[in-house]
């Protein structure tokens, strides 16, 4: 993996880009169906926030030395999207920019600590120096899911480099002869990935794997 500074550098530039593409952001374009079944835009951009609540919530008590839950219960997660997701565009676009400042201003100083913590999401246990990581790959994949401009085949050439490297690496407990997944010289690496992360469809010759996390509307 990229060094930590790489990863809050991706960080930024991905929300960055995000916050960009979401000027002009209608009430209409907020009802919409996502990619994601089940969910509308308001429902993705919610889940986009509330998860910067969540993470700036463990890397605050990791400071403090404490491990807290990033939501109280996988109900509670779900209920705060459905509470949001119906909101006026422009108020989901404030609520998406504001928790992204707070969690920027959150992240401990270089050496700080909280680095060496953990914070604990519904999957288990989240040492804080992977958290930079996982909030980039928050911002990549849901911007794509949001069904609006921006696709798969755009995300960052720095993320998909991290990406690939991880998700080809943990491919191998998800195919039929337990062997990690390849990109061979011909391949499209951002189809590949697309396709391991759930978000593409198998590229041809390639054999059916396991799924990546669960189903949408309870993926990450």
């Amino acid at each position: 993996m990229a060094p930590l500074d790489d990863h809050l550098t991706g960080v930024r530039d991905a929300t960055a880009a995000l916050l960009d593409s979401l000027a002009g952001l209608t009430d209409a374009d907020a009802r919409r169906p996502s990619l994601l079944p089940g969910w509308t835009v308001g429902h993705v951009l919610t889940h986009i926030a509330r998860n910067a609540d969540g993470v700036r919530g463990m890397i605050e008590a990791a400071t403090r030395g404490d491990v807290v839950p990033m939501y109280p219960s996988a109900e509670a997660r779900q209920d705060g999207i459905e509470v949001g997701a119906d909101r006026p565009a422009a108020d989901l676009v404030v609520d998406v920019r504001a928790t992204a400042e707070g969690l920027d201003a959150s992240w401990p100083a270089g050496g700080a600590p909280a680095w060496k913590g953990n914070g604990l999401t519904l999957a288990g246990l989240l040492p804080v120096a992977e958290m930079p990581f996982r909030r980039w790959r928050e911002i990549e994949v849901h911007r794509a899911d949001l069904g609006l401009a921006f696709t798969w085949a755009d995300w960052s050439d720095a993320y998909v480099a991290v990406e690939l490297e991880s998700t080809l690496a943990e491919s191998a407990g998800r195919t039929p002869d337990g062997r990690p997944v390849v990109v061979e010289p011909d391949d499209d690496a951002r189809h590949v990935l697309a396709w391991l992360l759930g978000r593409a469809e198998r590229p041809a010759g390639r054999p059916e794997v396991g799924p990546w996390q669960p189903a949408p509307p309870a993926a990450r």
